[in-house]
């Protein structure tokens, strides 16, 4: 149940950039915007994918995306939960997508509305996850981003292109790695917004948070005991019909539990989506499960913690697509009498999975450190050319100014 939590993401280091090239063979793109075909409001998180390849990325919370490709793209594919799959063409280069989804209408088997002990379906879904993923090692091209807001003042943004390593789920000795290709980073050059507080989160969360393969948090079967489990009405994800088990806590224990709902799909009992919450009714567990480290005098109150896993299954089999976690705290110096909210958000989403004669083990020198940030480390990877040639999520338009505001001002 410990998982979750040992991985670091420094709000504040005053870092400067160094900068240094590299490019590949992504020369063809497509860029669009999505929105909800009825109301034509924004969609965030939404899978986009290049069918028949493993290409892949998610739209920003501007809903806009970018999405690249070593061939020709002729047509893309867009998915989200509670949404119709939808299969458009892509236009001449250069024309942005407008992209219009509609809210799925599948029609629900009356008895499966609230039928079905939702402890065992659990179950058996853990069971089932060594047939349900790959049988052998796979490496996978991933794009990562932190932020941190002062209030609403972005005080801290760092990006990198990432590899991630997966052993075989049936290897018990596999060791799973994440490695650091090319990254950039900005930070306040206000001295008041260097706080020096470590939270957990950082480049390896793509391993160490992907809890179907650890079986971590609300996944190991003896963590189901101190939860209260109930079935909810079937969804639709990618035109599937979902269980959906939703999870609270039922009674004390030594660490902070969680509140959350779990996606499965009906016919494979795969895991397709998990969003847990951390439950803040103790506010020394919930620091305990946050607050890696924070100065002598500074004040830490935990406000929230959440974790969004969504799943992607090709050819039968099922890996981690997309991973967000969102942490928000107040912090002050005793001596004053406000406390100031901060909020840092952690993104990573897989872009690419490598071809079989592709895929070698990421090296103990090339992994990056459980124990490492990624702003401790960004000279080592900086690069000019960070958007080139890299098939990647844009910022959004707020955070490119922000981005602007925080390189040539500082307000």
């Amino acid at each position: 149940m410990n998982k979750l939590y040992n991985m670091l993401c420094c709000l504040a280091l005053l870092l400067p950039a160094c900068l240094h090239g590299q490019s590949d063979s992504l020369r063809f793109s497509a860029r669009g915007v999505v929105r909800d075909a009825d109301s034509g409001r924004i969609i965030p998180a939404v899978a986009v994918s290049v069918p028949g390849t493993s290409y892949a990325t998610v739209s920003n919370d501007d809903g806009t995306f970018v999405i690249k490709s070593d061939k020709p793209l002729n047509s893309l594919n867009f998915s989200c939960l509670g949404y119709e799959t939808l299969s458009l063409e892509v236009p001449e280069a250069g024309e942005v997508m407008r992209v219009r989804l509609k809210r799925g209408n599948l029609t629900l088997d009356p008895s499966l509305v609230v039928s079905g002990d939702p402890l065992a379906i659990l179950r058996q879904a853990i069971y089932r996850i060594p047939d349900n993923c790959p049988s052998e090692p796979e490496l996978f091209d991933c794009f990562y981003r932190e932020t941190v807001r002062k209030r609403q003042r972005f005080i801290y943004v760092s990006e990198a292109v990432t590899k991630m390593y997966k052993s075989s789920f049936s290897d018990a000795f596999g060791r799973d790695r994440a490695a650091v290709v090319k990254s950039r980073l900005l930070t306040s050059p206000r001295k008041a917004d260097t706080l020096g507080v470590k939270v957990v989160g950082g480049p390896v969360m793509s391993v160490d948070l992907d809890i179907v393969k650890t079986r971590g948090i609300v996944l190991d079967t003896d963590a189901l005991d101190f939860y209260r489990l109930e079935m909810l009405e079937p969804r639709p994800i990618d035109g599937r019909m979902q269980f959906v088990i939703r999870l609270s806590p039922a009674r004390e224990a030594p660490i902070a539990l969680q509140n959350g709902t779990v996606y499965i799909d009906r016919e494979t009992l795969a895991f397709t989506r998990i969003e847990l919450s951390l439950d803040m009714s103790d506010e020394g567990k919930a620091i305990g499960a946050m607050l890696v480290r924070r100065p002598p005098g500074l004040r830490f109150k935990p406000k929230e913690m959440t974790l969004l896993l969504d799943y992607k299954t090709e050819g039968g089999k099922t890996r981690i697509s997309y991973l967000k976690t969102l942490f928000r705290f107040n912090c002050d110096w005793r001596r004053r009498l406000f406390a100031t909210e901060f909020t840092a958000v952690a993104e990573m989403v897989v872009t690419n999975r490598r071809e079989r004669g592709e895929v070698t083990k990421i090296s103990r020198a090339e992994a990056f450190g459980s124990s490492s940030s990624l702003a401790d480390k960004a000279s080592f990877y900086s690069d000019p050319d960070f958007w080139k040639d890299y098939n990647i999520i844009e910022p959004t338009v707020g955070l490119e100014q922000a981005v602007g505001r925080l390189k040539v001002t500082g307000n």
